[in-house]
């Protein structure tokens, strides 16, 4: 099965041939193996990597990082819950270290990420504080390289 997971995070639109073939066994035993990993949740879904500024030049994606306080019930679930709900979060994920919520967002431009964290995030009465990267670039995403055919000039310059 960790052959199979390991394909099918490099490509998950692998057919089951294309798998059987390449694992030495048969599409049957291809398409039961991937519906035991969906049953078991070990697959939660299938989705593209985008890339959002071939679209639209302007969109942004942005880390944010969340200082909260855990409520008495629930600690830190229903924070995160509340948050996932809101159409520009891409991901939310518990962290330990300086902060205690990571969520990325895309959003069309950097001031609807900043509008999103100042509206949204900061007026929830759990979050303390908020920090707010923006990603500049990205050479890795879900495991895939981004193939970029910019060429960084930086270190052309020769004395």
């Amino acid at each position: 099965m960790d052959s199979l997971i390991k394909l099918l995070k490099t490509n998950a639109r692998l057919t089951d041939a294309e798998l059987a073939v390449m694992l030495g066994k048969t599409e049957k035993e291809i398409a039961d193996d991937i519906k035991k990993l969906e049953n078991d949740g070990v697959i939660q879904g299938y989705s593209a990597i985008i890339d959002e500024s071939v679209i639209d030049s302007n969109s942004v994606y942005a880390l944010i990082e969340l200082k909260v306080t855990p409520q008495s019930q629930s600690g830190f679930d229903e924070i995160a819950k509340e948050i996932s709900q809101y159409d520009e979060v891409e991901s939310v994920r518990l962290m330990s270290g300086g902060y205690d919520i990571s969520v990325a967002v895309t959003g069309g431009n950097i001031r609807d990420v900043s509008q999103f964290v100042s509206q949204k995030l900061a007026a929830i009465d759990a979050v303390q504080s908020t920090a707010t990267h923006f990603v500049l670039k990205s050479y890795k995403n879900n495991g895939i390289i981004i193939n970029s055919s910019e060429t960084d000039e930086r270190g052309l310059v020769s004395p």
